[in-house]
């Protein structure tokens, strides 16, 4: 984690005014490109009234930013809220969404960067000013449920995860920062779980991106939450001619366990690619040095990396792992940790293998078991469909609809 300011807890009686700034309109898709005839077509917003948007902050297109991009393709006339927001990391997706942005944005915050802010966060939020809406459709995976809605409006928050760092990987999160830094930090994260629980109690309605991330809603903050899966671009990948490699598609951050897959592929004498970037890399490139580094890569290459990997491997444990879903619609096969979300998108000994977590020698096996599998690329790909963006528009519509609509009939 990057060196964090250390500050006193947030005050209601510091101001914080947001920025607003519009992006042109385009006709985009679900993965930044601009549409072509026969993709998959965006689904109509169903009639719910005004509808508000917000999000942590779009500084990257990964899991998060991308089902947050399927919501807005959903409520197009919606404006969007978010701590902060840089256009060109996120490819312009945002396009035709009026975007207003906390103060925060003026330090020029990027992703490399942006921990740092992290105790201002729950503060800038709660500032943030969003018009009259019906609805207000936060998507969280840490301060965006608890932006502060208008009075008469409801609100539903898409949750990918309580806080992690807070939550369930505070020990990962002090052990990434200078060791006298650790109280300060420990504080900070005392603080801000006080906040989420708090910030939590002003939400209407929960929903979801799989078991797991239900469990820990109920756990941390006393509620329940449907489950609706996140949308994956399935149409953007198809089947090709398969490799040697493995594949490994994740943030090389401590949490993602990446040393598991490089230590199994050693160990299996078998040849690793590595697509993502963040604080561990370096550390994973020394240790690691057999195994191929690519860093951040276009979403072109990125289609063309999964037809041909041998394998993808996802040693940590994930709430959902939307990765996991692409691998299977390039029809690769997946091995994965059995836990969390790929409990329920691997079908284990079908589409893929699953093997205890954080267990080294299981996974050796696993890709030793590879050639043995009896994997039919089809049937990963029609797996892989069950999660397709329409799919999640269809659900997510529904429910919003269904909540708004219960919500008048009580009045």
């Amino acid at each position: 984690m990057d060196r964090l300011l250390t500050l006193p807890p947030p005050s209601a009686s510091t101001g914080v005014v947001g920025d607003t700034f519009a992006v042109p309109v385009a006709a985009v898709r679900a993965d930044g490109h601009r549409r072509q005839a026969g993709d998959e077509p965006a689904a109509a917003s169903p009639p719910v009234g005004r509808v508000s948007l917000a999000h942590d902050y779009l500084l990257v297109m990964r899991g998060a930013e991308r089902t947050f991009a399927a919501i807005a393709d959903l409520y197009a006339q919606a404006p969007i809220f978010a701590l902060l927001h840089d256009q060109h990391a996120t490819n312009g997706r945002f396009a035709g969404h009026t975007i207003t942005t906390s103060p925060l944005q003026r330090f020029g915050i990027g992703q490399s960067t942006f921990r740092r802010l992290l105790p201002l966060y729950p503060l800038a939020v709660e500032q943030l000013r969003l018009p009259e809406s019906d609805v207000v459709l936060s998507s969280s995976s840490a301060f965006a449920h608890g932006v502060r809605v208008p009075d008469g409006a409801v609100h539903v928050c898409y949750c990918h995860a309580p806080f992690r760092y807070a939550w369930d990987e505070e020990g990962s999160a002090l052990g990434e920062i200078w060791p006298p830094l650790r109280p300060l930090l420990r504080g900070q994260l005392r603080r801000i779980r006080a906040w989420d629980r708090s910030a939590s109690r002003r939400v209407d309605h929960y929903i979801a991106n799989s078991k797991l991330t239900r469990e820990r809603i109920r756990r941390y903050y006393g509620r329940d939450a449907e489950i609706i899966h996140p949308p994956v671009e399935t149409h953007r990948f198809a089947p090709g001619e398969p490799g040697d490699s493995l594949l490994v598609v994740s943030e090389l951050v401590r949490h993602k366990r990446l040393q598991l897959a490089l230590e199994a592929a050693r160990r299996a004498r078998a040849p690793i690619q590595v697509v993502g970037a963040g604080p561990h890399h370096a550390a994973l490139e020394d240790a690691y040095p057999e195994a191929e580094f690519l860093g951040r890569v276009s979403d072109e290459h990125l289609v063309e990396l999964y037809a041909s990997a041998r394998a993808l491997l996802v040693p940590g444990v994930e709430e959902f792992g939307i990765t996991a879903v692409e691998a299977q619609a390039a029809g690769r096969p997946v091995i994965a940790a059995a836990a969390g979300g790929a409990l329920e998108t691997v079908l284990d000994g079908q589409t893929g293998l699953l093997v205890p977590p954080d267990d080294v020698d299981s996974l050796v096996r696993a890709i030793e078991r590879l050639d043995t599998l009896d994997f039919d690329p089809n049937r990963a790909v029609r797996n892989a469909e069950r999660f397709s963006v329409a799919a999640f528009a269809r659900r997510l519509s529904a429910h919003v609809a269904e909540i708004v609509e219960r919500r008048g009939q009580s009045r």
